[in-house]
């Protein structure tokens, strides 16, 4: 009777500690060229039906195709009028935005989270009338005060208005000194954090990622954050002076080995690693999974997303 006890407390707690937290239903997965599947993922609780999106470059086209899969199961007026809840804008290249700026008109009033730099691109640039017209609620007249602009400040986690989520953000450096950012999703005490384009510290000649990391490890450490998102653009080939502040599987696995370093390998091995922003020229995206599959010494859990497809994590 004991033994049995004891069996089934160490199953209950099995099944406690691989719960799900987060639900990720990628609209579009690629970097560029493919403007049917540009950087997007919504993020949110299971069943909640609320949702984050994590960059912009693809919205409708990625919302059907969900539907099509059944990772959505409402209309996709539904779906972008009432269960997107909020637009986290990492930076202003048009793969991480176009789908925000076009879907505008017929999309409900909601939050756009970004740092300053990112608010200022969006504010002088695209919602202005000269590009589009300004669904926002500040900049350039006339002001139709769809979107509220919520300023991400370093370190200083707010809500994501109707959903269970909270966000912080952290910037990055994205062709030094051209600023991207990172978001930190927290639901409960369980955390996801989601990273816009990014070059490896060592080319970018900056800090941005070491920081990031001194923040991060701890969460790691305690079980707390379990899936990273990263952009992974091209392949090992690609020459360190061409790649425009973005990473290989190579400068990828030097991050994390430095990520390592604050967490120990015990606590990154198992950690989810989906990777983002795949250039889909040629066969650049499969050559990419093979060198990162080829190179994991750190026993990660890579995970790469499919546009539509939901994905459950931790």
């Amino acid at each position: 009777m004991k033994k049995t006890a004891l069996s089934l407390l160490a199953l209950c707690i099995h099944i406690i500690s691989q719960a799900q937290n987060f639900e990720v239903i990628p609209l579009g997965i690629y970097g560029g060229e493919q403007e049917d599947n540009l950087s997007a993922y919504l993020v949110g609780a299971p069943e909640e039906q609320a949702f984050l999106c994590l960059d912009a470059g693809t919205i409708n086209t990625g919302i059907r195709k969900a539907i099509a899969m059944k990772s959505l199961t409402a209309s996709e007026e539904t779906v972008l009028r009432d269960q997107i809840k909020g637009y986290f804008i990492s930076h202003g290249h048009l793969d991480h935005v176009s789908g925000l700026i076009i879907n505008s008109p017929a999309d409900s009033k909601k939050d756009i989270f970004a740092i300053a730099p990112v608010l200022q691109i969006l504010q002088n640039h695209y919602f202005i009338t000269d590009t589009w017209i300004n669904f926002a609620d500040q900049g350039q007249k006339p002001i139709l005060g769809k979107y509220h602009y919520n300023e991400l400040k370093e370190g200083t986690e707010i809500p994501v208005q109707k959903t269970s989520l909270y966000i912080t953000g952290y910037e990055l450096s994205h062709v030094n000194p051209y600023k991207s950012s990172a978001a930190l999703v927290r639901k409960d005490d369980h955390y996801l954090l989601y990273l816009g384009d990014t070059g490896a510290d060592r080319i970018e000649k900056a800090d941005r990622l070491n920081m990031l990391w001194n923040t991060v490890a701890p969460l790691i450490k305690k079980g707390q954050l379990k899936t990273i998102l990263i952009e992974v653009s091209f392949p090992n080939k690609q020459p360190e002076h061409l790649l425009f502040g973005h990473l290989t599987p190579n400068l990828l696995v030097e991050e994390l080995g430095k990520l390592k370093e604050k967490t120990g390998l015990k606590s990154l091995e198992g950690l989810n690693i989906m990777v983002t922003h795949r250039k889909p020229t040629g066969d650049n995206p499969e050559i990419i999974k093979e060198e990162l599959l080829k190179n994991n010494s750190l026993k990660v859990n890579y995970i790469f997303p499919e546009q539509g497809k939901k994905i459950s994590l931790p």
